[in-house]
């Protein structure tokens, strides 16, 4: 067999396109709840940490140290084939959201809270001076600063664990990874397997090109403050 029909035979990815297409919707499906999911809690993660009375503050630090450290494979080991063992089911969709999101809210937290830092302590004085609250000085002025500065990194993360979600194939969830798999063995074929390689390109490059726009067009606009 020569190299065409070995890693790019076009009858065999035919064959298993929906195999591959309903991998793809899963893929798309479990890297949005992540994200999505993953990123609220971080924010809210980051204000406990940063504004919280001190007992919830070093909870929230340990929190963000501990799932910044622990690789997503073990974690998905654990709360997928562990956690039955005290009484705790989830299917696999849900398994892999919670470690894949425990994991991205860590990093999203740490991201936002050097965001917050970064802006003059004197503009919550001055809110607090004014009168205003201590939730409407975070979600008025504090918050839309931060995200300008922390959207390149945390959209960097974002596809980070986008490109992550296919580890969830240990769990036996039927992501683009998981379905090209059996599709190869199915047809004893790695075609399937070069089809989603390219699958993987279409969505997750124009989200990198994202990220590297989001950078230049913050970093032109900080030269431009």
């Amino acid at each position: 067999m020569d190299f065409v029909s070995t890693f790019l035979n076009v009858e065999v990815i035919l064959r298993v396109y929906p195999m591959l297409l309903k991998g793809i919707g899963n893929t798309v499906a479990l890297a949005s709840a992540t994200i999505v999911g993953g990123g609220v809690a971080g924010v809210l993660i980051c204000l406990v940490r940063l504004y919280a009375p001190k007992v919830f503050r070093g909870l929230a630090i340990a929190y963000i140290d501990l799932f910044r450290a622990i690789p997503i494979l073990v974690l998905l080991v654990i709360i997928y084939y562990a956690l039955p063992f005290v009484g705790i089911r989830l299917n696999a969709f849900m398994a892999a959201t919670l470690a894949l999101g425990l994991v991205f809210s860590s990093f999203t937290a740490e991201v936002f809270r050097a965001g917050i830092q970064a802006i003059p302590r004197g503009q919550t004085e001055a809110a607090a001076a004014l009168g205003l609250s201590f939730p409407v000085t975070i979600w008025r002025i504090v918050l839309p600063q931060a995200f300008r500065i922390a959207i390149p990194p945390h959209t960097s993360n974002a596809v980070a664990i986008a490109k992550d979600t296919s580890l969830a194939s240990v769990v036996a969830m039927p992501d683009l990874l998981k379905q090209a798999t059996d599709a190869q063995a199915l047809t004893a074929n790695p075609s399937p397997l070069i089809a989603a390689a390219i699958m993987y390109l279409i969505v997750l490059l124009p989200a990198v090109r994202l990220v590297s726009y989001l950078e230049e067009r913050f970093r032109n606009d900080g030269k431009a403050a």
